[in-house]
Protein backbone atom coordinates (compact mmCIF):
# COMPACT_ATOMS: atom_id res chain seq x y z
CA UNK A 1 0.00 0.00 0.00
CA UNK A 2 1.44 3.30 -1.08
CA UNK A 3 1.30 5.75 2.30
CA UNK A 4 -1.38 7.74 2.92
CA UNK A 5 -0.55 11.82 3.13
CA UNK A 6 -2.38 14.62 4.87
CA UNK A 7 -1.96 17.04 1.92
CA UNK A 8 -1.66 16.99 -1.89
CA UNK A 9 1.70 18.04 -3.61
CA UNK A 10 1.86 21.81 -4.36
CA UNK A 11 1.97 20.67 -8.49
CA UNK A 12 -1.31 18.68 -7.67
CA UNK A 13 -3.39 21.87 -5.84
CA UNK A 14 -2.03 24.02 -8.57
CA UNK A 15 -4.16 22.35 -10.90
CA UNK A 16 -6.89 22.90 -9.51
CA UNK A 17 -6.12 26.41 -8.50
CA UNK A 18 -5.31 27.44 -11.64
CA UNK A 19 -8.19 25.91 -13.31
CA UNK A 20 -10.76 27.99 -11.00
CA UNK A 21 -8.34 30.98 -11.68
CA UNK A 22 -8.65 30.86 -15.05
CA UNK A 23 -12.55 29.90 -15.25
CA UNK A 24 -13.91 30.69 -12.35
CA UNK A 25 -17.58 29.57 -13.02
CA UNK A 26 -16.52 25.94 -13.66
CA UNK A 27 -18.29 23.09 -11.79
CA UNK A 28 -16.06 21.48 -9.64
CA UNK A 29 -18.14 18.07 -8.68
CA UNK A 30 -15.44 15.89 -9.84
CA UNK A 31 -12.32 17.78 -8.55
CA UNK A 32 -10.11 15.56 -5.87
CA UNK A 33 -7.08 15.20 -4.02
CA UNK A 34 -6.36 13.38 -1.35
CA UNK A 35 -8.81 10.42 -1.12
CA UNK A 36 -12.05 9.15 0.98
CA UNK A 37 -11.72 5.83 3.07
CA UNK A 38 -13.09 4.12 0.95
CA UNK A 39 -11.05 4.93 -2.06
CA UNK A 40 -8.13 3.99 -0.22
CA UNK A 41 -9.74 0.85 0.77
CA UNK A 42 -10.38 -0.18 -2.88
CA UNK A 43 -7.29 1.71 -4.30
CA UNK A 44 -4.03 0.91 -1.39
CA UNK A 45 -1.67 1.95 -4.18
CA UNK A 46 -3.63 4.94 -5.60
CA UNK A 47 -1.61 8.26 -6.58
CA UNK A 48 -3.92 9.71 -4.73
CA UNK A 49 -2.77 8.41 -1.52
CA UNK A 50 0.93 10.40 -2.46
CA UNK A 51 -0.84 13.45 -2.93
CA UNK A 52 0.47 13.17 -6.46
CA UNK A 53 -2.88 12.50 -8.18
CA UNK A 54 -5.46 15.27 -9.27
CA UNK A 55 -8.91 15.00 -10.60
CA UNK A 56 -9.94 18.18 -12.63
CA UNK A 57 -13.65 17.84 -13.63
CA UNK A 58 -14.70 18.08 -17.23
CA UNK A 59 -16.69 21.20 -17.91
CA UNK A 60 -16.57 22.35 -21.83
CA UNK A 61 -19.49 24.56 -21.19
CA UNK A 62 -17.27 26.88 -18.57
CA UNK A 63 -13.98 26.47 -20.55
CA UNK A 64 -12.44 23.54 -18.92
CA UNK A 65 -12.47 21.11 -21.98
CA UNK A 66 -10.53 17.67 -20.71
CA UNK A 67 -10.36 16.49 -24.01
CA UNK A 68 -8.17 19.14 -25.32
CA UNK A 69 -6.51 19.35 -21.49
CA UNK A 70 -6.10 15.55 -21.94
CA UNK A 71 -4.22 15.93 -25.02
CA UNK A 72 -1.93 19.18 -24.19
CA UNK A 73 -0.78 17.67 -20.83
CA UNK A 74 0.85 15.36 -22.69
CA UNK A 75 3.81 18.15 -23.44
CA UNK A 76 4.22 18.78 -19.89
CA UNK A 77 6.91 17.07 -18.65
CA UNK A 78 5.28 16.50 -15.02
CA UNK A 79 3.15 14.37 -15.98
CA UNK A 80 3.32 11.06 -15.28
CA UNK A 81 0.15 9.62 -16.73
CA UNK A 82 -3.35 10.85 -17.53
CA UNK A 83 -6.71 8.80 -17.97
CA UNK A 84 -10.10 10.70 -19.77
CA UNK A 85 -12.81 8.83 -20.74
CA UNK A 86 -12.17 5.26 -20.90
CA UNK A 87 -8.18 6.66 -22.19
CA UNK A 88 -5.03 6.14 -20.31
CA UNK A 89 -1.61 7.99 -22.02
CA UNK A 90 2.01 7.46 -19.66
CA UNK A 91 4.71 8.82 -20.27
CA UNK A 92 6.75 5.80 -19.81
CA UNK A 93 4.43 4.03 -23.02
CA UNK A 94 4.15 7.52 -24.68
CA UNK A 95 4.86 5.83 -28.04
CA UNK A 96 1.58 3.33 -27.39
CA UNK A 97 -0.17 6.63 -28.09
CA UNK A 98 -3.65 6.51 -26.22
CA UNK A 99 -4.38 2.77 -24.94
CA UNK A 100 -7.77 1.49 -23.70
CA UNK A 101 -8.55 2.13 -20.10
CA UNK A 102 -9.81 -0.66 -18.54
CA UNK A 103 -10.61 0.28 -14.70
CA UNK A 104 -14.15 0.14 -12.78
CA UNK A 105 -14.34 3.84 -13.46
CA UNK A 106 -13.84 5.23 -17.15
CA UNK A 107 -13.00 8.59 -15.84
CA UNK A 108 -15.68 11.15 -18.00
CA UNK A 109 -16.46 13.09 -15.63
CA UNK A 110 -13.13 14.36 -15.06
CA UNK A 111 -9.52 14.01 -15.72
CA UNK A 112 -7.23 12.38 -13.81
CA UNK A 113 -3.68 13.96 -13.72
CA UNK A 114 -0.79 11.97 -11.80
CA UNK A 115 2.59 13.51 -11.26
CA UNK A 116 5.69 12.83 -11.18
CA UNK A 117 7.48 12.82 -7.72
CA UNK A 118 10.62 14.56 -8.59
CA UNK A 119 8.40 17.61 -9.64
CA UNK A 120 5.81 17.59 -6.98
CA UNK A 121 6.69 21.08 -6.34
CA UNK A 122 6.85 23.25 -9.47
CA UNK A 123 3.62 25.01 -9.08
CA UNK A 124 4.33 27.03 -13.05
CA UNK A 125 1.18 27.31 -15.10
CA UNK A 126 -0.61 23.83 -15.81
CA UNK A 127 -2.55 25.22 -18.99
CA UNK A 128 0.35 27.59 -20.72
CA UNK A 129 -2.10 27.82 -24.05
CA UNK A 130 -4.74 29.56 -22.45
CA UNK A 131 -4.87 33.15 -21.78
CA UNK A 132 -3.51 34.52 -18.09
CA UNK A 133 -6.30 34.60 -15.34
CA UNK A 134 -7.21 38.01 -14.14
CA UNK A 135 -5.50 39.05 -11.25
CA UNK A 136 -8.22 39.36 -8.61
CA UNK A 137 -9.40 35.61 -9.96
CA UNK A 138 -5.86 34.28 -8.78
CA UNK A 139 -6.12 35.57 -5.77
CA UNK A 140 -9.29 33.99 -5.13
CA UNK A 141 -8.50 31.06 -6.04
CA UNK A 142 -5.43 30.76 -3.63
CA UNK A 143 -7.94 31.45 -0.81
CA UNK A 144 -10.64 28.69 -2.04
CA UNK A 145 -10.48 25.55 0.19
CA UNK A 146 -9.52 22.05 -1.44
CA UNK A 147 -11.72 19.54 -2.19
CA UNK A 148 -12.53 17.69 0.78
CA UNK A 149 -11.66 13.96 1.35
CA UNK A 150 -15.39 13.17 1.48
CA UNK A 151 -15.92 14.55 -2.23
CA UNK A 152 -13.80 12.41 -4.22
CA UNK A 153 -15.42 9.01 -2.44
CA UNK A 154 -18.41 9.60 -4.99
CA UNK A 155 -15.94 7.74 -7.92
CA UNK A 156 -13.85 4.61 -6.88
CA UNK A 157 -11.57 3.31 -9.43
CA UNK A 158 -10.37 -0.40 -8.44
CA UNK A 159 -9.67 -2.82 -11.14
CA UNK A 160 -6.58 -1.34 -13.48
CA UNK A 161 -2.99 -1.74 -12.92
CA UNK A 162 -2.52 1.99 -11.84
CA UNK A 163 -4.52 1.95 -8.85
CA UNK A 164 -5.09 -1.21 -7.91
CA UNK A 165 -2.08 -3.57 -5.60
CA UNK A 166 -1.57 -6.19 -8.50
CA UNK A 167 0.82 -4.37 -10.50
Amino acid sequence: MKPVVNKATPAALAVLRQATALKPLRKKASDGLLPSAAHIKASPNSDHNTGLAVDLTHDPKQGIDCAEIFEKLKEDARVEYLIFQGKIWSKPRAKEGNRNYTGSNPHNKHLHISIKPELSKDTSPWFWWLNQPKIVNQVVSKVMPIPAKKAYSAEVCTCCRVHSNTK
